[in-house]
């Protein structure tokens, strides 16, 4: 998906342990991570006499040494203050309680992102529930169990979270380094994404809300089996057009920084718009979400991008289905199929 129409101030990210100037008074740093997607960015913003971090990486060894030497060599003497995560996925919150820990700095987050990571991270066999929702999307047993399994890369991608953190809120504004930053919520991706904007600085800190070279994953959950999460995200979209504007820098948790917001919003709205009409298309008889992956997703995937592929496909037929354009047909098998309704 990537737009020839976006400009990139940055051809290449910072190596490992490097920052990079990317905005005045904000660093721009990379953590590797263990999947196909290979790296997070992670940002800092000075502030007053030390930093405030914007997500911390997937917790793994390499990433705690990477954090200490920048801690040690990049950062001038000043100390990390205060750590902002974006939403609760273990790419942006896995080192959150460490590095709250190392720095000694507190947490600040969104209520249902911090409690979705502490719920996730905590004991509890959710496995049954991620096998009885792999199998009403049409898995067999054996693919219900591997699609089971991804709840416990979560507990080893993020195997705590803080206790306590300090609440974001969607319109508050956050006070770093002498100028104020708003805070904008995105839904769908995640329950309560904290998107952060700073008009003086004309800087947005997107995390995963807006990428500019791939789709965020805008999946069905198996917490939350009949919603509709792509309507969210939509709205969400909106809602960023309307409230920053187009010619903005955009600081996002993958690929480049990119000037070319609105026009990254309508592409990204008209990629959806385009999944949906080839489900439409693909439903004039009844397919469940599992039969429908590899029309959506015709390159090779791995165990980690079936499960975003499975739980994406079953957003858009849950959009489609809310909005009366194709009907879900439960089946004695245990199966959701969906059907596209005569009139459609």
């Amino acid at each position: 998906m990537t737009d020839p129409g976006l400009h990139f101030p940055l051809a290449a990210p910072p190596g490992p342990a490097e920052t990079a100037a990317i905005a005045p008074g904000i660093l721009w740093l990379r953590m590797p991570l263990p999947f196909a997607l290979d790296h997070i960015n992670l940002w800092l913003i000075a502030d007053e006499e030390g930093w405030t971090a914007v997500d911390t990486g997937y917790a793994t060894d390499a990433a705690r040494a990477l954090w200490r030497r920048i801690c040690g060599e990049r950062l001038g003497g000043r100390p990390i203050r205060r750590i902002v995560v974006t939403h609760y996925h273990p790419d942006h919150v896995g080192l959150a309680h460490w590095l709250t820990e190392h720095c000694a700095a507190p947490l600040w987050m969104t209520e249902k992102e911090w409690r979705q990571a502490r719920a996730l991270s905590g004991p509890g066999d959710f496995a049954p529930l991620y096998r009885a929702f792999a199998r009403r999307a049409g898995l067999d047993a054996a693919a219900g169990a591997l699609f089971a399994a991804r709840h416990d890369a979560y507990r080893r991608g993020v195997p705590a979270v803080p206790e306590r953190f300090h609440r974001l809120a969607d319109g508050m504004s956050l006070a770093i380094g002498g100028r104020r930053w708003q805070v904008i919520v995105g839904e769908g991706h995640a329950p309560e994404l904290a998107c952060l904007y700073c008009p003086e600085s004309g800087v947005l800190i997107a995390g995963d809300q807006i990428l500019p070279q791939i789709s965020p994953n805008i999946s069905l959950t198996p917490h939350e089996p009949d919603g509709d999460p792509l309507a969210r995200y939509l709205a969400s979209l909106d809602k960023l057009r309307r409230a920053v504007p187009p010619d903005v820098l955009v600081l996002p948790s993958h690929n480049l920084p990119f000037y070319g917001l609105h026009r990254r919003i309508d592409a990204l709205a008209r990629h959806h718009a385009a999944r949906c009409a080839q489900i439409l298309a693909a439903c004039g008889q009844p397919k469940s979400a599992a039969e429908l992956v590899p029309l959506l997703f015709r390159r090779p995937l791995d165990r980690h991008q079936a499960g975003f592929a499975l739980g994406e496909a079953l957003a858009h037929l849950h959009y489609l289905a809310a909005r009366g354009e194709i009907e879900r047909v439960p089946g004695a098998d245990g199966v959701d199929r969906f059907l596209r309704k005569a009139a459609c």
